[in-house]
């Protein structure tokens, strides 16, 4: 019987508005795609990073970043000067500056599960700034536990992680389910320990078709379907 609910923080929790600057970005070169274009290149760069390069999305964008830009730039069919694309990208978001915020579905979804009887924590891979995400998003409140990545030592997929998760709270693993986006790190990370885990995917199976995992939902409220709760009520929605 389920009675912990895990879940990891980027992608799954909050998102940022980096679509909308980096729309803003090729409009200096003349360059027009729309909001869901991007959207679209975003997420197949950053499933091809998680499967081809594990773990550098998460490092210093300084150490990446001309090479993720020219990836997105492939998705969406651009040859443009990566250098000036950063530069200008760059200078835009500082007049829009980039931030982590929560899916509009994020709080009512938590609110519900833990409604429910379910004890909620978080499991991420994530810097220093973690902390002010979840509570510049008042979500910090909502969770029982939370882990991450940079305050603990140790990161998905190492076992570890979760294995001191379930320590902490004292549950076992067959009493967990997490949710995260990254097959690589969150699926291989919990079935290293026998945790279930539901995998965040909104296009099916759109940038991870190389796995043969059915466990999918498009956003966290997947897991109230998932668990065989009552919809979200319309006054928290």
């Amino acid at each position: 019987m389920i009675r912990y609910l895990w879940f990891d923080l980027g992608y799954t929790l909050v998102a940022t508005n980096r679509e909308e600057v980096y729309q803003k970005t090729l409009e200096r070169f003349a360059v027009t795609k729309t909001i869901d274009e991007i959207t679209m290149a975003y997420h197949q760069a950053d499933k091809l990073f998680m499967r081809e390069y594990p773990g550098v999305l998460g490092k210093d964008s300084r150490t990446f970043l001309p090479w993720y830009v020219g990836t997105l730039n492939y998705f969406l069919g651009l040859s443009l000067p990566i250098e000036d694309l950063i530069r200008i990208h760059l200078e835009l978001a500082k007049e829009q500056p980039i931030q982590w915020r929560a899916f509009e579905f994020t709080k009512p979804t938590l609110h519900c599960l833990k409604e429910a009887g379910y004890q909620l924590g978080l499991i991420s891979n994530w810097d220093q700034s973690a902390r002010e995400v979840l509570s510049r998003n008042q979500l910090e409140e909502l969770f029982d536990e939370i882990i991450i990545s940079s305050e603990v030592g140790v990161e998905k997929p190492d076992p570890a992680i979760f294995e001191l998760a379930l320590a902490r709270v004292q549950v076992t693993a067959e009493q967990s389910l997490y949710v995260g986006d990254n097959y690589y790190d969150d699926v291989r990370g919990c079935q290293q320990v026998g945790i279930h885990c539901l995998l965040i995917n909104p296009y099916n199976n759109q940038g991870i078709e190389e796995l043969d995992y059915t466990h999918i939902i498009p956003s966290i409220q997947g897991v109230v379907d998932y668990l065989g709760l009552k919809s979200i009520p319309q006054e928290i929605k």
